[in-house]
């Protein structure tokens, strides 16, 4: 029984809220209650519809080829399967490609006018189906749509403009493809190097995984979430919650994480961005403590729809209802699969290839196993989301209203967020290059245009990237444009076998490499990774492969000046040949500008402005985060047992260089202490004192020196992006409250703790105090 004045008992694992009598859950001002038409519509639905409306299925499954697994070239839909889908057993939503590739704007927009014609004209309520895709660096299944840099490469450029921007595009491309409804963007932490989604994620830091999530929120939806306007999508919030970390750093692992953990570190990206209005949510298809995410009720329901209140969209992951039963063995039938899930909170099945879903659930209910009560809080969330996004009014967009679809303008957009991705790790003065030297260009990356984009390129795993991206410069085609075919040789030396697995490679001729370095001024030795996404993507060992790693002594035993460009998903450990090269640039995965960008920065047309969002470990039993804990690394102790430990890193979380340098000076605080409802204003003047414009990211540092549970050494707690031109300088201002620095405690509640605090910007630091402590609840008030 609820009593007033009595802490109240909630949601996620049984733990009792924070105390707060001025907190309370407040609705997402972006979605409206449920609607009269809406409400009406439900109540004229028979169950069979309603569960249809759950159920999403690939689109190879509706059109003409010999099984649901593949369709027949040219693509088209099959219209006695389409209407078996949408009148038979009444399919809320289609997902996907065809055969795993890409579709010319025309096509998408011709099949998804048919889908909509039977689905409107022809079904008993005329109810509109929602066209889900993955869109995650560009509309990534549209034949000449856009392409910007992968999200770990949007991350590189702390650039919350340049995020926005990109979201934007991507938004109007897709919805010119007439699909209204995103899968994106990743809110997984990157905190782990051997994942292989790491490349999807914004990298390590919650704060800057929050604030450019909300960043691509705002891209995607607009700036008041109204879906409904023709240029905007739905975006999709991947994947709730605690993902990218499971402990063998394979993907759909078991992941064990304490809630501690899971609230302060896995959490606060996903609420930021529930926050910002997202309208769907797509569930963790691993397991965390035991339970698979998609039967888990305590994380889907009482968390996500309860602690956090979101009135969105709940979708699976692909085939991960099944999943409970195939691979998890947490159901002993498929049926009961579906029963768990949906009693856990799910709203819609990524089924993808049959209806059982629509049967079983229809008998769950039928049979007392599943409430009505649960379907209608599922197909009410469904309609409502295709009510927002404007379906009924307008099913599919006209081609004709998107005129700047792959325009000058949105290349340039992707140029330049290409170029402040790229990071310059080391630089002994070689950088930038002399126009007119000779250069070798070497490696597996250099005439790639695959491995500029990564997975999710055109394909799934990206292996189809070339039949469709051969209009854009390789690295090998940039730097050739920029310094002249004439002074420019390409050896390859190591190639990937681009039939086989990603990690496939072949030997060339290291001779001719040497032979043809040595006739060289400078060698651009291009490294890294093929592309790969998910279960793929996972690897045995973190180091480059030893035929990359041999490819780089050979360069660099000629003695000539050895740039090396790393096109990689994750940090790949190159310490045995770091010290033997004279530059290092880092481009991740840089999409279909990436040469381009890259040629600019090593002929000093850009300035390097990217700064790393992940630690790049240097040995591979030294991954840590740059927010780790004290005792991770401490100095020597005193007396006869000497517990003194380090790790090593080859690059910290936050570096990159710049052809310039920027001096920091002059950090003031508005005040030397705050209580619990104050806030801090920290300034600083920073002065480029090079000879060439740059931009430089500021970066707020502030360290909680001692607490009740053991703090982080450091967390990033603010950052701006400025540009400078020499001798110039600016005034970088943060507000910083209590709130801003508050932690997990053992109760589970955001507490500030009264104490000294240290900031750092730079090389500067100084120290503020907290005079009081304060417990905050763990829902802020939704803006």
């Amino acid at each position: 029984m609820f009593r007033k004045y009595l802490l109240i008992v909630v949601v996620f694992f049984g733990i009792l809220s924070c105390e707060n009598p001025d907190s309370r859950l407040m609705e997402a001002s972006f979605l409206t209650r449920p609607t009269p038409k809406i409400e009406a519509l439900l109540a004229k639905m028979t169950l069979e519809e309603k569960v249809g409306q759950m159920a999403q299925v690939t689109l190879d499954v509706i059109t003409k080829g010999e099984t649901v697994y593949v369709s027949d070239e040219p693509l088209e839909l099959d219209l006695t399967l389409v209407k078996e889908a949408i009148l038979d057993y009444k399919v809320g939503s289609i997902l996907n490609t065809a055969n795993n590739r890409a579709r010319t704007i025309e096509q998408w927009n011709t099949i998804v006018s048919e889908i909509q014609n039977i689905a409107v004209n022809q079904s008993r309520l005329g109810i509109p189906v929602i066209y889900g895709i993955d869109a995650i660096h560009g509309a990534t299944y549209t034949a000449g749509a856009t392409f910007f840099p992968q999200q770990i490469g949007l991350a590189a450029t702390w650039n919350r403009e340049l995020v926005r921007q990109g979201a934007e595009i991507t938004a109007y491309e897709t919805r010119a493809s007439g699909i209204p409804w995103n899968f994106s963007p990743v809110l997984d932490l990157g905190r782990d190097p051997r994942f292989p989604r790491m490349w999807e994620t914004f990298g390590e830091d919650i704060y800057l995984a929050s604030e450019m999530g909300k960043q691509m929120i705002k891209g995607y939806e607009g700036q008041k979430n109204e879906v409904s306007v023709p240029t905007k999508v739905a975006s999709t919030l991947k994947h709730f919650l605690g993902y990218s970390v499971p402990y063998t750093g394979k993907d759909r692992t078991p992941a064990f994480i304490p809630e501690m953990e899971l609230r302060e570190r896995h959490l606060p990206a996903f609420q930021a961005a529930i926050e910002a209005g997202a309208h769907s949510v797509m569930i963790n298809s691993g397991i965390i403590n035991g339970v698979p995410v998609h039967a888990n009720k305590d994380i889907i329901t009482n968390l996500l729809k309860g602690e956090l209140n979101f009135k969105g969209v709940v979708v699976t992951d692909w085939k991960d209802i099944d999943n409970l039963h195939f691979r998890d063995k947490v159901a002993a039938t498929r049926k009961e699969a579906v029963k768990m899930a949906v009693n856990a909170g799910i709203d819609m099945s990524m089924i993808p290839y049959d209806y059982d879903f629509c049967t079983y659930l229809t008998e769950l209910v039928k049979e007392g196993e599943v409430t009505m009560e649960r379907i209608d809080d599922a197909v009410r969330r469904i309609l409502t989301l295709k009510d927002e996004l404007g379906l009924f009014e307008q099913p599919v967009t006209s081609l004709s209203d998107y005129p700047n679809f792959a325009s000058k303008e949105f290349e340039l957009a992707a140029f330049d967020a290409a170029s402040e991705a790229i990071t310059l790790l080391k630089n002994d003065g070689t950088l930038p290059l002399s126009r007119g030297s000779k250069i070798l260009v070497t490696g597996p990356n250099a005439n790639s245009m695959r491995t500029l984009n990564g997975g999710w390129s055109y394909s799934w795993q990206g292996e189809k990237v070339e039949e469709f991206a051969s209009g854009y410069n390789t690295i090998l085609e940039a730097i050739q444009s920029k310094a002249g075919v004439a002074n420019v040789e390409f050896v390859e030396g190591v190639a990937y076998n681009h039939q086989g697995k990603y990690w496939e490679e072949e030997v060339k001729d290291l001779d001719a490499v040497i032979a043809a370095a040595n006739r060289a001024d400078y060698v651009v030795l291009c490294l890294g990774e093929n592309t790969y996404t998910e279960k793929p993507g996972d690897l045995h060992d973190l180091t480059l492969s030893t035929n990359q790693l041999n490819l780089a002594k050979a360069v660099t035993s000629t003695g000539k000046p050895v740039i090396l460009v790393l096109n990689e998903g994750r940090p790949r450990l190159i310490s045995s040949i770091e010290s033997q090269v004279q530059g290092i640039l880092q481009t991740y995965l840089p999409g279909n500008y990436g040469g381009d960008a890259l040629a600019a920065v090593l002929f000093g047309e850009v300035n390097p402005s990217g700064k790393l969002p992940y630690t790049y470990p240097m040995f591979g039993n030294t991954l840590v985060t740059y927010d780790h804990k004290p005792s991770e690394e401490q100095n020597k102790m005193e007396g006869m047992y000497d517990y003194e430990s380090d790790f090593a890193v080859q690059y910290p979380f936050g570096f990159g260089l710049s052809y310039t340098e920027f001096d920091y000076s002059d950090m003031e605080f508005s005040r030397g202490s705050i209580d619990s409802g104050e806030t801090l204003n920290i300034s600083v003047s920073v002065t480029n004192v090079g000879n060439v414009e740059g931009k430089e990211v500021v970066q707020l540092y502030i360290s909680d020196l001692f607490a009740s549970v053991t703090p982080d050494v450091r967390r990033l707690r603010g950052f701006e992006k400025i540009s400078l031109k020499p001798g110039e300088t600016t005034r970088v201002s943060f507000e910083i409250s209590a709130r801003d620095v508050a932690f997990v405690a053992k109760d589970l509640c955001w507490t500030v703790e009264a104490g000294e605090y240290e900031v750092n910007i730079g090389e500067l630091k100084s120290r503020f105090s907290i005079t009081e402590s304060k417990t905050f609840n763990q829902i802020k008030k939704i803006l």
